[in-house]
């Protein structure tokens, strides 16, 4: 099956130097969203899809954002000279004895299912039109259909009478018509219009003329033909994504607390019985366990969140790993790199970085654990600090099980201590701290006799 995916337009009403079709939806761009459906529509069918993009404007970039997209093929329409002209650039790459479907790479909400619809009616020699019955169809063309519900014309706004004006089933633009025809017809296109370009939708009048049916498809859910022209629309085409992917979550056993209060940016996988507070944000793969617990305004990216896990209000997790029964948060800080065991608590304002910490540690507050090795059952008391860097290289710390850290410790890397040692408040050690022993390394507390604190001169 041909597809042809339209993606050469400017979108001035963006009013962005990103091209249109590059804007995010749900985290990833409205073309990526059209592609997948295109895959998917293909893979339902059990079909091959050869799909070919027409660029334009920002023809680089989005050429660029498509280099993962193995077989894609791009044509570039220069000038911009209508939708018919567009699809007359990929004319020469179509195969010839299978239909070619027309889509948008600003209609990202479109389904697989809608389109298996749409050429399931049209048939091996027919076309099929996807239309749409709109509460206020001003500005678009008027679906006209004959007493067999065949699609007869497609009649402008402006040029639109009477009972045509009273129609509320509009053109979307998506099509689907046997190849050989279709490059026919648009070798036929006329420019003879106020725009001076050469329209797709002309194809139907001339379908229409050969005698080829025109089988015109109702679109049940409107938001699947929303085409994206302006930041308005853009939001609402992320609210519509984001109300679908909160009904697949609940339908997978999540609690939301409000299902209008999440945003996906990714892919988001739960277990059973998972709760989400407003407000939070999950980006590229996140997988909540059985029973984890997600506090609210917490955001994740890339995280595995072990089954009944609690994370506090106002946290912020990237690329990191948490087991099973641990406590996170409020305000709490990993970066990359941070594998957390079973039990562990993260308190308020502790970051965590490229560090494992074993079963059962604590780092109730404000720390810094940076590169290091943190045994099982360790507490970090407030205030340490896991001095990681020299100002030049990183270095490891290391400690064993059941090591204990005075507030406002700094412990030098690189270095390690020794299962069950303690490190007493204030200290700053550099060397290695013995197994079982407390370290202490601070100055001696001293006052000194007749000091005044200086005055402010005036």
């Amino acid at each position: 099956m041909n597809i042809v995916i339209l993606a050469a337009g400017q979108g001035k009403r963006m009013r962005s130097a990103l091209p249109k079709v590059l804007h995010p939806v749900a985290g990833r761009a409205m073309l990526a969203h059209v592609l997948d459906a295109a895959e998917a529509l293909a893979a339902s069918l059990d079909v091959a899809a050869r799909i070919t993009v027409v660029v334009g404007h920002g023809a680089d970039q989005v050429q660029a954002a498509l280099s993962d997209r193995a077989g894609v093929r791009t044509v570039l329409q220069q000038p911009q000279l209508g939708t018919g002209h567009a699809v007359a650039q990929a004319a020469p790459h179509l195969a010839a004895d299978e239909p070619t479907l027309v889509l948008y790479g600003d209609v990202p909400l479109i389904t697989p299912a809608t389109l298996r619809a749409l050429l399931a009616a049209a048939g091996r020699d027919g076309v099929g039109l996807l239309t749409v019955n709109l509460p206020d169809p001003t500005g678009y063309g008027r679906i006209v259909r004959d007493w067999h519900g065949n699609v007869l014309k497609i009649v402008e706004q402006k040029d639109a009478h009477g009972d045509e004006l009273a129609i509320r089933e509009v053109n979307t633009g998506i099509l689907v018509a046997p190849t050989p025809r279709l490059t026919r017809w648009l070798a036929a296109l006329k420019n003879d219009n106020a725009q001076g370009e050469y329209y797709l939708t002309d194809c139907i009048a001339q379908a229409v003329h050969d005698g080829v049916k025109v089988a015109g498809v109702v679109c049940a859910d409107i938001d699947e033909t929303l085409g994206v022209n302006s930041k308005a629309q853009l939001a609402q085409a992320e609210r519509v994504v984001q109300r679908r992917i909160a009904e697949r979550l609940m339908d997978a056993g999540a609690t939301l607390a409000d299902p209008a209060r999440i945003d996906v940016r990714g892919e988001l996988t739960v277990g059973s019985d998972v709760f989400i507070d407003v407000g939070c944000v999950f980006e590229g793969r996140v997988h909540l366990a059985d029973g984890a617990h997600i506090g609210p305004y917490s955001v994740l990216r890339n995280v595995t969140v072990g089954a009944h896990t609690e994370v506090v209000a106002f946290s912020f997790f990237e690329d990191s790993t948490i087991g099973a029964g641990a406590r996170l948060g409020p305000f709490s800080r990993l970066r990359p790199g941070a594998q957390l065991a079973d039990e562990v608590h993260i308190g308020n304002f502790v970051e965590v970085k490229a560090s494992t910490m074993g079963r059962g540690s604590k780092a109730n507050h404000l720390a810094y654990v940076g590169d290091a090795q943190v045994g099982a059952d360790c507490n970090i008391g407030a205030g340490t600090i896991v001095a990681n860097y020299d100002g030049a290289n990183k270095h490891k710390t290391v400690l064993g099980d059941r090591v204990h850290t005075g507030s406002n410790s700094v412990l030098v890397a690189p270095i390690e201590v020794g299962e069950g040692a303690t490190i007493g408040a204030g200290s700053t050690v550099s060397r290695a701290v013995p197994a079982g022993k407390l370290t202490v390394a601070r100055a001696r507390q001293t006052v000194i006799d007749g000091w005044t604190r200086p005055v402010k001169k005036k």
